[in-house]
């Protein structure tokens, strides 16, 4: 997995949560971001730019996060994202702090590869689950987990319980379609032909 470094400030919660509310509004007043890491022990609360999230937020790739936090540095992966719900701006962050001697669970991408059998009889190739939820040590985790499709015809799918990947567990549900190869109009007329 790649990383990514992202610099923080420590902050203090208040204790009575008018004061926090108070606090944490300052902050996005002022284009940063309010943050916990959790994971190692106590959580840490900090403060980031929005501009310092946005190469790890806005992008299909998956990072180890390299938090420097008033110097003290850290090794996360980014664990949720809270956005406003109308301005679609970045509210909270969570980061979950990596420990070597223990699996983490993170979304992994789908990358889809072959031309399916199906998709050369006419049908239409679709992704249905953009990223898959791994358990793993974080020195396994693949950037993504690849798919290949070559063998699938029309109408077959392909589910979480037909995938394997060394040093990975995958939590989704088994019966989860990852891709479909979907029966097109042009497929359907095409078969009716062959009749």
């Amino acid at each position: 997995m790649k990383s990514i470094e992202v610099k923080g400030t420590a902050r203090t919660i208040a204790e009575r949560s008018s004061d926090q509310s108070r606090a944490i509004k300052a902050i996005r007043k002022n284009n940063g971001v309010p943050c916990v890491i959790y994971g190692g022990g106590e959580n840490i609360h900090f403060t980031v730019t929005v501009d310092s999230l946005r190469n790890l937020v806005y992008t299909p790739h998956i990072y180890i996060v390299d938090l420097d936090i008033d110097g003290k540095k850290l090794n996360a992966i980014l664990k949720d994202i809270q956005f406003h719900p109308v301005k679609d701006t970045i509210l909270h962050v969570d980061f979950y702090q990596i420990d070597e001697s223990k699996p983490i669970e993170i979304d992994v991408p789908v990358q889809l590869e072959g031309l399916a059998e199906g998709v050369k009889a006419g049908g239409k190739l679709t992704l249905q689950m953009r990223k898959l939820k791994v358990k793993a040590f974080f020195n396994v985790i693949p950037e993504k987990l690849v798919v290949n499709v070559a063998h699938l015809g029309l109408g077959k799918t392909v589910k979480v319980g037909e995938l394997s990947y060394d040093g990975l567990t995958l939590l989704n549900t088994k019966e989860s379609v990852v891709c479909a190869v979907k029966l097109t109009r042009a497929a359907r007329g095409l078969a009716a032909a062959g009749k």
